[in-house]
This record gives C-alpha cells, sequence and structure tokens, in this order.
C-alpha cells in the first residue's frame, strides 16, 4: 500500500457577535491560532462573520452579502498564505442582483480560491428562513485536492435530514463517516443569538447553538469533541491510511448496488408505484 502522510486539520467553533467587521477579526486570529497549533486545513463555522441572520426576513440583511471572488476571500487568502494553512469559509454570496447563495469557499495554502460550493438544500423553518435569502446551489457536490490532502465540503442541511437536536445532529455524520470510510467534521457555532446585526435584533427566544464540534474518523468514532458553551479550536490528526484500511474490511463503496438506487433521485413515490418497482404485490 502506498503511505500516505497523515495530516492536521482545525474546527473553528465560534461565537458570533453584533459587529460583522468584528467577527470576521475574530475569525482571522483563530485561523492563525489553528495555524500555530499544526493545523493544514482551517474549517470556520456556517455564516461566521454575522449572527444567524435568518432569524426573520428582512430586505436590508441582503447588505450583508458580497460577490466571490470578492473581499472576504481576498483577506481570507492573505492570511491563507501568510499562515500557510488551507481554509474553508463560509460567506454570503452575491452573485448578481436578486441572486444570492449560501456558499462554502475553500482555499489553498497559497491563497487561491480551490473550490467553491454552493449550499443545494435551504430549509425554510421557523427561525430558519433561509429560502427567502439563499437560492439552491448549482454546482454539485464537490470535493478539491489541498496538497496535504482531500477535502469535500458540505453545509448544515445538506448532509441531514433530522430532528434538530445534538445528538441526531452528530448521529448521522457518524453514520456517513462509516457508510463512506471518510473522516467526518462538524463545525459548529456556540452560545445564544438573536440575530443580532449592528443593534438590529429579532424579537423573541432567539436560538441556542449547541457548540460541540467534532472529529469522526472512517469508523464513526468521535475522535475529538468541542464543548457545548465555550469557544475552542479542536485541532485533530487525519489519517489516511486508516481510511484505505476500513475501506478494505467494510467495502461498502465496492458493494454498493448502484444499478438499483435509480427511484432514490425521486423526491417522492406513491405506494403503487413503489411497489410496482420492487416486487411488492399491489
Amino acid at each position: 500500500m502506498t503511505e500516505k502522510r497523515k495530516y492536521t486539520v482545525g474546527l473553528v467553533q465560534m461565537s458570533m457577535g453584533p459587529d460583522p467587521e468584528a467577527n470576521f477579526r475574530s475569525a482571522v486570529e483563530h485561523i492563525r491560532e489553528a495555524a500555530r497549533r499544526g493545523a493544514g486545513i482551517v474549517c470556520l463555522p456556517e455564516l461566521f462573520q454575522a449572527q444567524y441572520f435568518c432569524q426573520r426576513e428582512d430586505l436590508r440583511l441582503f447588505d450583508l452579502a458580497e460577490p466571490i471572488p470578492g473581499p472576504s476571500t481576498k483577506k481570507l487568502g492573505e492570511v491563507a498564505k501568510e499562515a500557510g494553512v488551507a481554509i474553508v469559509a463560509s460567506l454570503f454570496e452575491r452573485r448578481a442582483p436578486g441572486l444570492y447563495h449560501n456558499t462554502a469557499v475553500t482555499l489553498n495554502s497559497s491563497g487561491e480560491i480551490a473550490g467553491v460550493y454552493r449550499k443545494m438544500h435551504i430549509p425554510d423553518d421557523p427561525l430558519y428562513y433561509e429560502k427567502y435569502y439563499f437560492t439552491p446551489g448549482d454546482l454539485g457536490f464537490q470535493a478539491v485536492d489541498l496538497g496535504v490532502g482531500r477535502v469535500g465540503t458540505l453545509v448544515c442541511w445538506d448532509q441531514w435530514f433530522g430532528v434538530a437536536q445534538y445528538d441526531a445532529w452528530q448521529t448521522i455524520q457518524r453514520a456517513h463517516a462509516i457508510a463512506n470510510g471518510v473522516y467526518v467534521a462538524g463545525v459548529n457555532r456556540v452560545g445564544h443569538e438573536q440575530g443580532d446585526i449592528l443593534g438590529n435584533r429579532v424579537e423573541g427566544p432567539g436560538l441556542q447553538f449547541w457548540g460541540g464540534s467534532f472529529l469522526a474518523d472512517p469508523f464513526g468514532r468521535v475522535i475529538a469533541k468541542a464543548s457545548h458553551e465555550t469557544e475552542e479550536i479542536l485541532i485533530a490528526e487525519i489519517d489516511p491510511g486508516l481510511i484505505e484500511d476500513t475501506r478494505r474490511n467494510w467495502p461498502f463503496l465496492r458493494d454498493r448496488r448502484i444499478d438499483a438506487y435509480a427511484l432514490i433521485s425521486r423526491r417522492f413515490l406513491d405506494p403503487a408505484h413503489l411497489g410496482a418497482h420492487s416486487g411488492v404485490p399491489k
């Protein structure tokens, strides 16, 4: 087996305040600290520049969005190059007038944009009015090579459709790790937010973000986990050799019946249609 070099990731669990510029400065300091502690790839939380503003529908909040490439990717690229790390950063993208995305940008350690991923699944629930702000992504699912390793990104609702509780959130991501024989990192916000953007707050109880960022290995074991109460930079090692060993012992990729999965691409199947295709008597 070809020996593959281990590398280290840094998961930044942040608490966001009302000032986007202050949040950005805080994120940069977290990135630099993660790099000092040996991280080769650093991941920031979803929409890290502001408190979670989708708690309400407000036209003024579209002013938070910016193009990609743009000011934030330029600044983050400078930090990536200076610190010698790759960065995964979630941004509110202004693609065109009236067209916006929730976008994860991956920058390599030279400061260049290596990948752009637009959130595919957009929720619309009380205090999560994302369909008001974001158009579903159209770039598909992708992974990029970052020198130290190959990394794919998903954003929040993209990777699970479960009950909004921490145990379910963690469990389904551990299952993804097992089913695909990969490491999975879940990076979360922490703390209570009223969607406060420069003093403009949402009335009501707000949202409590549960923290608990973690890294699961290809066996689904949680090998590193952050607290539920405070900001934290989680540093953990990735061993590509374990991916190889796991996939040899659990060859799910070999045994998947991809020829039989076409119906999964349908949004809904009525029982009669399902029975006709599955051999179940009508």
